[in-house]
């Protein structure tokens, strides 16, 4: 049998996407509204016990393309988003880098 896909839903509740495997929750990525249309990432958290199976890049780029699709523009904080987004392009994701944070 293989492994169960993994979902990743927006969680109004604690403002975070989050990563669920077959009803266990795998890891979040916090989301910080700052100003109307502008949110930040802060943090990523996976379960250790699910790490080194790519839950993070996909948490990370479901939730940066659902920002995209909502016309948020996103302020990375978190290194795991900052470095997605070094390697990843994001269609239509509107970026605000934070001072002194190279986005090279």
């Amino acid at each position: 049998m293989p492994d169960p896909a993994p979902t990743v839903t927006f969680n109004d509740a604690r403002s975070r996407y989050e990563i669920d495997l077959d009803g266990v929750l795998g890891g979040y990525a916090v989301v910080e509204p700052i100003a109307p249309g502008i949110v930040r990432f802060p943090e990523t958290v996976i379960d250790p016990a699910f790490r080194e199976k790519g839950l993070g890049t996909r948490l990370i780029e479901e939730a940066l393309r659902d920002a995209a699709a909502r016309g948020q523009t996103v302020v990375p904080l978190c290194p795991f988003v900052r470095s997605f987004l070094r390697d990843h392009e994001v269609p239509g994701l509107r970026l605000q880098w934070p001072p002194g944070i190279d986005p090279v």
